[in-house]
């Protein structure tokens, strides 16, 4: 569940921290990723993969930028067993459009 999560981002709105709160979201929601990726090469917890899916997309969204490490982890972890799940290659997609957009970090 995101209720703490979600309560903290709410407790930091209007602050400097909130950006930084949310980058730090974004780097443990890709290595929980790469964690159930790794940990159950099939899927025994869709909704649960498809929560976290949700939730990256949403702050990628926010964010904009990546560590490159979490990033490379989770494509190669993501392509290597969820290659056929629909929602984690729509979410690549998505990624992918938000990274590599002219002026973004990764794509230099």
């Amino acid at each position: 569940s995101w209720a703490v999560a979600d309560a903290i981002s709410t407790v930091l709105k209007d602050s400097e921290e909130l950006h930084s709160w949310r980058r730090r979201l974004l780097s443990a929601c890709m290595k929980g990723l790469v964690a159930m990726y790794s940990s159950s090469k099939d899927e025994s917890e869709p909704e649960v993969e498809k929560s976290m899916l949700q939730r990256l997309e949403e702050l990628l969204c926010m964010v904009e930028e990546v560590d490159p490490d979490d990033w490379c982890s989770l494509v190669k972890t993501g392509l290597k067993y969820r290659y056929r799940d629909e929602t984690f290659l729509k979410v690549l997609n998505v990624a992918i459009q938000l990274l590599y957009k002219k002026e973004s970090s990764l794509s230099q």
